[in-house]
């Protein structure tokens, strides 16, 4: 292909993207008011004096259509990443093209994995934390913007750092690290999981920075086993 030829072909491919994240935001915007009540439901289970307010004329506006397009973001991910590696199969081998579609299998399931963690299990510990902490003196009484905003960025990026095992198992398949080495770094990759959790999660209590970094390292070592038996191996 030419050079031409690769910028309409990324063309398409990005347009299948926005189109899809457009639909999904479309679907997410319908029920826009149920996520915002299930993403208000840990606060609310943790501290029943827990109330949203918004003190700006647009602020409860603009919040319901940024949880729309995480939403849509969500709702389209599976088609962006098959989007982005149809892109580049050409440069696959037949082989490696059959990874594409349990390569978007996976990455979405891990994803949504790593979210469903953070609420169920993450965000609880966080939230008791954060708004029983000197009650006493004030009650909550937050910002909806500030509150969706914190609580879909810890959702959001403990999803991505679910992704852990596959970004080592195509390290490992692309040569650029092996298995062997992978599990020689296990030390370096614990010091980072929790330096992750550290900044993922809101609060400096050890305790939820530990649920959040313990899965790290599990997955960590899930990658290495992936990666040991996806990885080249050298002739005998």
């Amino acid at each position: 292909m030419t050079i031409i030829e690769h910028l309409e072909e990324l063309r398409r491919r990005v347009f299948i993207s926005c189109i899809s994240i457009v639909i999904g935001l479309g679907i997410s915007a319908v029920f826009g008011k149920q996520i915002l009540e299930f993403l208000k439901q840990p606060a609310e289970d943790k501290n029943p004096a827990f109330s949203l307010q918004y003190i700006e004329p647009f602020e409860l506006i603009v919040t319901y259509f940024r949880v729309a397009l995480l939403g849509g973001l969500i709702f389209a991910m599976p088609m962006v990443i098959y989007q982005a590696l149809m892109y580049v199969s050409p440069a696959l081998t037949p082989k490696e093209k059959r990874w594409v579609y349990g390569t978007v299998i996976g990455a979405f399931g891990f994803f949504i994995g790593g979210m469903a963690f953070c609420y169920y299990v993450a965000l609880p510990p966080a939230l008791n934390f954060l708004l029983n902490f000197g009650n006493d003196i004030a009650a909550p009484n937050i910002r909806i913007g500030s509150y969706v905003d914190f609580v879909t960025r810890l959702i959001f990026w403990t999803g991505v750092t679910f992704e852990t095992p596959l970004v080592v198992m195509y390290l490992a398949r692309f040569r650029i690290l092996s298995s062997g080495q992978a599990l020689r770094f296990w030390r370096y990759a614990v010091v980072l999981a929790f330096a992750i959790a550290a900044v993922v999660t809101p609060t400096i209590d050890p305790v939820t920075q530990s649920i959040v970094a313990g899965p790290i390292i599990v997955l960590y070592f899930l990658g290495i086993v992936l990666a040991w038996i996806v990885e080249p191996k050298s002739p005998t």
